[in-house]
């Protein structure tokens, strides 16, 4: 299924597999790093696991997991120190104007909103172009619907499968998801647990926001 790569698999989605709104990338980082950063893309990163310090945009941040930074184009950003730091980065490709220039965000940090059949989400570091997102998907499968925005999803926790169009993917941590608009799709977390995804989609709006594949806005 091409909607879906595999833990281990590369690249992860970008124009190579094509998706033109995002790139991810998975960064690991043992120590400093030298600077990064974009005169053309924002940054949208999220840290999968490990600890550290960075400097971006001239201010410090602890980096440790669940945390999120907003990055725009232009600014710079790099490591300082690291244990272990592993960040999944999403580059946002002609992005909007904004005025910040960045923004980090606990996951822990922002209260709790709720989606359809049961499933929560909590928005992240705050972006002009883009939502980012934690989801959180109880065990069970939601009726098959799309969205209105280009997405791209990375599995954070739990076990389940990606249905589209008769195609059924498994999906476990480290499995990455691209969801054009209006592609009819479902995420059908398997079980035991809860499952946990982290979401990147333009344009910015709300992770409920749903439809039907008849065209009903999905109601929950």
């Amino acid at each position: 299924m091409r909607w879906a790569v595999q833990p281990g698999d590369t690249p992860l989605f970008g124009r190579e597999r094509g998706c033109d709104e995002f790139e991810q990338e998975i960064l690991r980082f043992t120590g400093a790093s030298d600077v990064r950063a974009s005169e053309d893309d924002d940054e949208l990163i999220y840290v999968l696991g490990g600890s550290g310090t960075a400097e971006i945009g001239g201010e410090r941040a602890e980096l440790a997991a669940g945390t999120a930074v907003y990055v725009r184009r232009g600014t710079p950003w790099h490591v300082l120190d690291a244990d272990e730091l592993e960040i999944l980065s999403v580059l946002v490709r002609d992005p909007l104007p904004d005025a910040q220039t960045h923004a980090v965000v606990g996951v822990d940090d922002v209260e709790t909103g709720t989606a359809t059949a049961g499933r929560q989400f909590r928005l992240l570091a705050p972006c002009a172009s883009v939502t980012q997102f934690v989801g959180y998907i109880p065990v069970g499968r939601a009726p098959d619907h799309f969205h209105k925005y280009d997405e791209v999803v990375y599995v954070l926790e739990g076990e389940g499968a990606l249905h589209i169009d008769g195609e059924t993917a498994p999906l476990r941590a480290g499995s990455c998801v691209h969801l054009p608009a209006r592609l009819v799709h479902c995420l059908e977390n398997t079980g035991p647990g809860e499952m946990q995804v982290l979401g990147v989609f333009r344009p910015a709006g709300s992770p409920a926001e749903a439809y039907y594949p008849d065209g009903t806005k999905a109601v929950y």
